[in-house]
């Protein structure tokens, strides 16, 4: 049972959203493609395409968005309405640096994050701050194979570096990476790795991806995060740099041990190894075997394991969206998800795209992770995409994403009473955005409807949801009413 006013005064409620999805202006004032830009849109049944030069008649979500960089004091407003006490934004590398390897940072898209900040301080909503989501510069790609060059880490530390000087008095909290972990599968190649794809343009397609460059790349990624996090302790002691993990909540098909084992080494290698590495500064002792048994040698330079042992993150954070079921197969089909999948559980419902809805893995979640690591948590990421309907009247009665939140803000309840140590929780997609999966609008998170659709038309008109209304109860009971 949970224990009343269990969440600390503290506690920071709010909404996360990523600027490739949510920003446009993908090319105005000094900004240049990112590698989000090269992607077409599509849907759940037709994938999206990564196009290595613009084709002209092909539409690319992220070039507009919903338009954040023209309406972002409307939105920041709604978000302080609401009640927000934070907001999970991300900056885009290539607004600030548009070939990545620039030597010096481009002034107007700097300004526009001044601006930005400058709101919210306005409203008292606290930014939190992801340095890199899913959009790199593409000229990285290009150029450099992406993550798969050393010479990252270097463009990447300029970034830094340039943005924690810039706003060191206006944010606190900063994610070195979002969802780090997407690189351990080919999906995340491209998403999160920017390495190059082959002229199929296809997330999967295994031509010029392996788990060795993948890997490598993950390695370089978690030398530039170590990095960001010393530096960022020097520019402000004051920094609280977090890392980010799309957590994949896997359950054993049966309780035969070989079940069990196969649930362990996926537990170990999808969450615990970035994790590990970012929050003990050490690959732990379980990556060599598995490495060894991919044949995966990580190229590492002279000083790196002390860099990760120094650039410890301050505070956790993890997207929570679903579970499935890994082990021997059981009926069912395999059940779809955020990057990670796994086999259906007769125990669950589903959302219209084939997520399943476990509120209750949330609580198995924070427990297992807090158990580990004994820092800060945060929930970024966490709601439901579903088809919204406009009635006539104008209202959209969403009560389906009331009632998912419902369910997990209670289980996240129960997981503060049982002990862990959560700060904050951002629920995704606060407003409608580009689908990051399928590049679709059709499927909604938001508590505030965007009028736009699939193809792109519509007049980007922001109106409010009936789960706008319940969250901005929840807010003010700091999670005690929740009917």
């Amino acid at each position: 049972m949970i224990k009343k006013n269990v969440l600390p005064k503290t506690f920071l409620w709010g909404g996360a959203t990523a600027a490739n999805q949510y920003e446009g202006a993908w090319n105005l004032d000094g900004k240049k493609a990112s590698t989000a830009d090269m992607m077409t849109g599509g849907t759940h049944i037709i994938p999206r395409r990564i196009t290595k030069k613009l084709e002209q008649g092909t539409y690319y979500p992220s070039h507009e968005a919903v338009d954040f960089y023209h309406h972002y004091e409307e939105d920041i407003r709604l978000f302080a309405e609401m009640g927000f006490k934070c907001f999970r934004m991300s900056i885009a590398w290539s607004r600030i640096f548009p070939n990545a390897d620039d030597k010096t940072p481009n002034e107007e898209g700097l300004k526009f994050y001044d601006k930005v900040f400058a709101e919210l301080k306005k409203y008292n909503i606290e930014p939190i701050v992801t340095i890199s989501h899913y959009e790199a510069p593409f000229a990285l790609t290009e150029k450099y194979n992406g993550w798969a060059s050393r010479e990252a880490i270097d463009f990447y530390v300029n970034y830094c570096e340039a943005i924690f000087t810039r706003y060191r008095n206006l944010v606190k909290y900063w994610i070195t990476f979002n969802e780090i972990n997407s690189l351990l599968v080919p999906a995340g190649a491209y998403l999160e790795g920017a390495l190059l794809v082959d002229d199929s343009g296809l997330f999967n397609n295994t031509n010029v991806d392996s788990t060795q460059i993948r890997l490598q790349a993950l390695h370089h990624q978690f030398v530039a995060s170590a990095k960001a996090v010393q530096l960022g302790h020097e520019i402000n002691p004051d920094f609280k740099i977090g890392c980010m993990i799309n957590y994949s909540c896997g359950y054993a098909s049966t309780c035969k041990p070989e079940d069990m084992v196969i649930a362990l080494r996926q537990d170990q290698i999808n969450n615990m190894l970035c994790g590990d590495v970012q929050v003990l500064g050490e690959y732990p002792a379980f990556a060599k075997r598995q490495f060894e048994e991919k044949n995966i040698k990580i190229n590492m330079a002279e000083g790196d394991e002390e860099i990760l042992k120094k650039g410890c993150v301050d505070f956790y954070t993890f997207s929570y969206y679903k579970s499935h079921v890994v082990g021997t197969r059981p009926e069912g089909d395999e059940t779809q998800g955020n990057v990670f999948g796994g086999f259906k559980n007769p125990y669950l419902k589903a959302n219209d795209w084939g997520w399943q809805i476990d509120p209750v893995g949330l609580r198995y979640v924070l427990n297992h992770v807090y158990d580990r690591y004994r820092i800060p948590i945060m929930i970024v990421e966490n709601g439901l995409g579903a088809v919204d309907v406009v009635e006539t009247d104008g209202t959209i009665n969403d009560d389906y994403r009331i009632n998912f939140i419902k369910d997990h803000i209670e289980q996240m309840k129960e997981a503060v009473y049982d002990g862990v140590d959560l700060i904050g929780y951002t629920a995704w997609g606060c407003i409608d955005l580009v689908s990051a999966s399928t590049g679709e609008m059709k499927k909604r998170y938001g508590f505030i409807y965007v009028d736009k659709d699939n193809d792109g038309k519509g007049t980007l008109k922001r109106s409010k949801k009936k789960s706008f209304y319940w969250y901005k109860k929840v807010i003010e009971s700091n999670g005690e009413e929740l009917s």
